[in-house]
């Protein structure tokens, strides 16, 4: 499963999850993904490109219309982690964390 072998790469998800409001360039994504390093962030950037998930603009990088689906498809999963970080006693739902 190349899509679970992607995905599962170190900040693959990060990235996606912070590009779900717009885009975003590499300093503001470098800035909101705190601890990775730049080399990461570009390594990844290039392989949600060429697999499709994401475009290059001149905004910045911005989820394709396969990445906007990614996002809707994972929101089960954002739901599950927000509940189970409630009862684990964890405040894991900020404002961005929200629907």
């Amino acid at each position: 499963m190349a899509a679970m072998d992607l995905f599962g790469r170190r900040w693959a998800l990060r990235i996606i999850w912070e590009l779900r409001t717009g885009p975003l360039g590499a300093r503001a994504l470098l800035a909101r993904c705190e601890g990775m390093s730049s080399s990461v962030l570009y390594q990844r950037l290039r392989e949600l490109t060429s697999s499709g998930i994401i475009s290059s603009s001149d905004d910045g990088y911005e989820l394709t219309r396969l990445g906007t689906a990614l996002r809707h498809a994972l929101r089960p999963l954002d739901e599950w982690a927000i509940t189970w970080a409630q009862e684990q006693g964890h405040d894991d739902q900020g404002p961005d964390r929200r629907h």
